[in-house]
């Protein structure tokens, strides 16, 4: 039987990156991205929900955001989804925590054109490019 595991976001960095390597030397990129879900409710008033994502981005394409990305940036992530579990020492409790594994990580940003008739906001996100030394950007797709 075929699956399918793949996630794709828009959203804006809430951490700048943090770089750290494995013991065998792997570069391991992780940030936070943070997305918004809006909608109106049955009264008409316009809600909005954020939802936080953890993200871990491997080898070059972790030391490419490392070098470039900061906290507030818009960013473009498409991964793969990934639980991890653990012991925690202090309390002996069985912890989760889920992950995106990135596979491609695109700077974006943001074009706001006004707003729309529902109140909302209408932006629009293309790659950002300034700035960027395309010759730097990872050319291997992530191993892991």
């Amino acid at each position: 039987m075929r699956s399918v595991n793949e996630v794709t976001l828009i959203g804006n960095l809430t951490r700048d990156p943090e770089i750290r390597q494995t013991g065998a030397g792997q570069v391991i990129c992780s940030f936070g991205v943070a997305t918004n879900h809006d909608w109106t409710d049955n009264q008409g008033n316009h809600q909005s929900e954020a939802e936080f994502h953890n993200v871990i981005a491997w080898a070059k394409l972790g030391e490419f955001i490392g070098k470039y990305f900061h906290k507030g940036d818009a960013v473009y992530v498409k991964g793969r989804l990934k639980t991890r579990s653990w012991i925690d020492e202090g309390t002996g409790a069985k912890k989760f925590r889920t992950e995106i594994i990135a596979r491609d990580v695109i700077q974006l940003r943001r074009i706001n054109n006004n707003n729309d008739s529902k109140g909302g906001s209408n932006e629009e996100f293309i790659p950002q490019e300034e700035n960027l030394n395309v010759s730097e950007m990872p050319a291997i797709e992530n191993p892991v």
